[in-house]
């Protein structure tokens, strides 16, 4: 089977560090957090833990695609984390991405960056409302998905897991993961309004970022919290339905 390495310049003298990771990867390693799909694992390289996410081997269809005409999730991730940093957006630093093929059919891949360590994500602002500076945190979030969408960033995976948030000083600083699904231009107002669908079921939480965002926007409050609202219950139902009806499958 044939191997595809991209390893950061920055990490070059550590390439064969890099190749025993991903060649002892299913018996070294910390688990982290592990997906339904993927699976993540910490390791240790001097004063760093890396972080090492394996994609499965996707379906038949997808090992054609890939193979020939499509960058795989690996590829994208490391391609897109190096994309926000020279828009100046956060994410944690990309080192490398692996993969491996057969001669017609694409296999595993694997995307390294450094482990952050965070002080919270989102999600816990959708189950913890007491949390401190609630409001505050929020409302920063809202700047800077603004911020994204200023910048032509549509982040398909924007979901309550997939940013990290650090306290720094007064302010808060937001960095971006599971990066493999992102658009890059210019965002209309539809589209600015759906990507935040994804993040909350909360009214409470929507009237929040709705009033923030209309801010930054200069549109009236009511106009955007309409849309977000919309929007947002239009996801809840898709989700809802898709979820009872893979219940009746297994049934």
């Amino acid at each position: 089977m044939k191997r595809k390495r991209s390893v950061h310049s920055a990490h070059i003298l550590e390439t064969d560090f890099f190749d025993d990771i991903i060649h002892d990867f299913a018996t070294k390693g910390e688990d982290y957090g592990n997906q339904k799909r993927n699976t993540l694992k910490l390791f240790m390289l001097n004063d760093f833990t890396i972080n090492v996410k394996s994609f499965r081997v996707p379906n038949l269809v997808n090992q054609i695609a890939y193979r020939f005409f499509r960058k795989s999730k690996a590829q994208r991730s490391y391609e897109y984390a190096n994309k926000l940093l020279t828009l100046g957006i956060r994410t944690p630093q990309p080192i490398a991405y692996y993969e491996f093929h057969t001669l017609f059919l694409f296999k595993k891949s694997y995307y390294i960056s450094e482990q952050l360590d965070c002080d919270l994500t989102y999600r816990e602002l959708t189950t913890d409302f007491d949390y401190p500076n609630y409001e505050t945190i929020l409302r920063a979030f809202t700047r800077f998905t603004y911020q994204l969408h200023e910048k032509g960033v549509k982040f398909l995976d924007h979901s309550p897991g997939n940013t990290l948030i650090n306290k720094n000083g007064e302010d808060y600083d937001f960095y971006l993961v599971d990066l493999n699904r992102m658009q890059f231009g210019s965002l209309d107002f539809e589209t600015r309004i759906k990507n935040f669908a994804r993040l909350t079921k909360h009214k409470s939480m929507v009237e929040v970022m709705s009033d923030e965002y209309a801010k930054c926007i200069g549109k009236p409050y009511d106009t955007v919290f309409n849309a977000m609202w919309r929007e947002t219950e239009a996801f809840q139902e898709k989700y809802h339905r898709k979820k009872r009806l893979k219940q009746k499958l297994k049934i």
